[in-house]
């Protein structure tokens, strides 16, 4: 089976901490019926520093990825509809789906 990574892009943080344990319980609820599909469910980043071409550092990210889920599924289409499903998109998040291409050795 082929992998997919779904990126997560922006999404508004919750107003409230009852609003965020509310996402979080449909994301993990999510996460969970992937069974498993999910190889690498729930990777969140932080303290992101940029490189440039130059060789600069700078801190901060030039993207709003936040995050990312590796996921296994037969095509491309099963794995969008398995993205269309995720919490995520219900704070005002994207998510990219890519398919994961395996390099050789």
């Amino acid at each position: 089976m082929t992998q997919y990574v779904i990126v997560y892009l922006g999404g508004n943080p919750p107003s409230t901490p009852e609003e965020g344990k509310q996402h979080m319980a449909k994301y993990m609820e999510w996460l969970s019926s992937l069974g498993d599909s999910a190889v690498s469910p729930a990777n969140p980043l932080k303290n992101t520093s940029t490189v440039s071409s130059e060789g600069t550092v700078s801190s901060g990210s030039t993207t709003s990825m936040s995050g990312y889920t590796i996921i296994e599924a037969d095509s491309m289409d099963a794995a969008l509809v398995i993205a269309k499903a995720c919490p995520f998109l219900e704070v005002g998040g994207s998510l990219e789906v890519s398919e994961l291409v395996k390099m050789p050795g």
